[in-house]
């Protein structure tokens, strides 16, 4: 009697999971994989708002055959995205892996050769693994002197230069000294102003897809 039902429920077992076989494998477009903190999550904006996902829509607008996938995760370090990177990296094989991350890392005082290491290696594992890394310049305020606040801007660029590495400019640029652009923390951004970020991180993305395409 078992046997019966095996073989009576394993045709449809079958039949409710070829769809959803056929669907994951249907999508073939390059994978942008987006390694980011709490500024790639949308903290406090619904995801569909969030500057990652309209990146999805401007790729799809201009033509570019880009899958995005989000992997950032609120309050991760460069610690904990060189540590999830590998799996995602087999996971995803993206062709791009943006890495919008060190906002946390500054907030709580990592030492800059550390943060530099880090990026190093998110970088480094990235192009092992047939992706461009893209890296994103980060600031912060003050607070553990100016000596560091600056280093730690700079350890971006420093990193990215090492590596042949597109940079991202501050994407916060533009809202950084307007209060009413940051949700009442007054460290993320609102909703209003996602499409400012990604504005900011376009240019960027634009050269590093218009040379791949070139090639």
């Amino acid at each position: 009697m078992t046997s019966f039902f095996l073989r009576l429920l394993l045709p449809l077992v079958l039949g409710l999971a070829a769809p959803a076989i056929h669907a994951a494998g249907a999508d073939t477009r390059p994978i942008m994989l987006v390694l980011g903190d709490s500024l790639g999550a949308a903290y406090g904006v619904p995801a569909e708002r969030g500057w990652v996902a309209l990146l999805q829509k401007r790729l799809d607008a201009a033509g570019y055959p880009a899958r995005v996938v989000n992997a950032s995760v609120s309050g991760e370090t460069t610690a904990g995205g060189l540590a999830r990177l590998p799996a995602l990296l087999e996971r995803h094989r993206p062709r791009w892996v943006l890495i919008e991350l060190g906002g946390n890392d500054g907030l709580r005082g990592l030492p800059l050769t550390r943060l530099r290491d880090n990026l190093r290696q998110i970088g480094a594992l990235s192009r092992a693994a047939g992706a461009t890394p893209i890296y994103f310049e980060m600031r912060i305020p003050t607070n553990y002197g100016a000596d560091y606040a600056d280093g730690f801007a700079a350890s971006f660029g420093e990193v990215a230069r090492a590596l042949k590495a597109p940079l991202v400019p501050f994407f916060l640029a533009e809202i950084a000294t307007d209060p009413a652009s940051f949700q009442d923390d007054g460290i993320h951004p609102t909703a209003a102003v996602q499409d400012k970020l990604l504005d900011a991180v376009w240019p960027t993305l634009r050269r590093v897809l218009a040379a791949g395409a070139s090639r």
